[in-house]
């Protein structure tokens, strides 16, 4: 068989969620409005958490990191969609889609490195109440987001340089609204063995690891509870979990949706519905969901936005 016409791409194509000129402007007002609730949801929770002295602690300072990395993944993809809409243009240069695959990495490892913490965080609270303070001290936190921010910082720059060599054929549609590691792959007419191992490694250590955390932390905690005697003691400890485990979810449930999808059908057009769902629907639900279920931020946010006419 024939390989495919190789090409020294210039610049590739988003497709996005749909070609019908009558539905774009739906799309880009769905979708800025989507945009504009993130990052102001995600800044109000920085906000709220810097401004009450009550929440410093461990499981606030990871949130608000958390907030922000939620806030750097959507800015990575969905203003360049909604420039691509305004423009008609679907084009996005070669250095381009490699910077935003890089950036989509970055924030995608940190945000499961940072899920994997705040588990952790949670298990020492419940299980070891009387240590927490020493245990989850503020120099273990900044070590905690320093090794997850070089980790995958890392692990971005080492997928992301490994693609550059490679040479694509000319079919370079990508059948999303944003540049995916594994739709660029496809496009490509060079062996990409090392890239898919490398790819394999990187989700067992930030998929894998985290998530084996993640479930390790809270069977310590369902058993700690259940041997706890009060009911009042044991809804108190529940609460306490009930917003992460929501995020936790979501973005969990969401990416293994992604998958599930992309392995049983072809569709191009289901692709990128189903990547919305793990690239931009837990980023815009996270604030919500700590903001409606934590009974701290709910009082420091009702003060902040209380503080709001004064300020202006």
């Amino acid at each position: 068989m024939e390989p495919r016409n190789r090409t020294a791409a210039s610049e590739f194509f988003l497709l996005g969620l749909t070609e019908d000129p009558e539905l774009q402007p739906l799309f880009f007002s769905l979708f800025l409005c989507t945009y504009l609730v993130t990052v102001l949801g995600n800044l109000l929770i920085i906000l709220a958490v810097g401004s009450d002295a009550h929440l410093h602690t461990p499981m606030y300072f990871f949130l608000s990191n958390l907030s922000l990395t939620d806030i750097g993944l959507s800015t990575t993809t969905i203003p360049k969609m909604l420039a691509n809409i305004q423009a008609r243009d679907q084009s996005i240069t070669y250095m381009g889609c490699i910077t935003q695959v890089c950036f989509v990495l970055l924030f995608a490892g940190l945000e499961n490195c940072l899920l994997g913490a705040m588990a952790y965080d949670r298990y020492v609270a419940i299980c070891h109440p009387l240590r927490y303070t020493v245990i989850m001290n503020a120099r273990l936190c900044g070590l905690m987001l320093l090794l997850s921010l070089c980790l995958s910082v890392a692990n971005a720059l080492l997928l992301s340089v490994t693609v550059l060599p490679l040479s694509f054929c000319s079919d370079l549609e990508i059948p999303l609204f944003f540049c995916e590691l594994a739709q660029v792959l496809k496009l490509a007419c060079s062996d990409t063995l090392i890239n898919n191992v490398l790819i394999y490694f990187a989700f067992c250590v930030f998929g894998g690891v985290p998530l084996s955390g993640i479930i390790f932390s809270y069977t310590q905690i369902v058993s700690s509870v259940l041997r706890m005697a009060s009911a009042g003691g044991k809804y108190k400890a529940f609460s306490t979990c009930g917003s992460h485990l929501s995020v936790v979810f979501l973005f969990y449930g969401t990416s293994f949706g992604v998958y599930v999808s992309s392995a049983v059908t072809d569709s191009p057009r289901k692709t990128a519905v189903a990547s919305v769902m793990y690239s931009v629907v837990p980023q815009v639900a996270n604030p919500f969901i700590y903001s409606l279920r934590n009974e701290n931020m709910k009082g420091t946010l009702r003060k902040l936005m209380g503080r709001m006419p004064s300020l202006l």
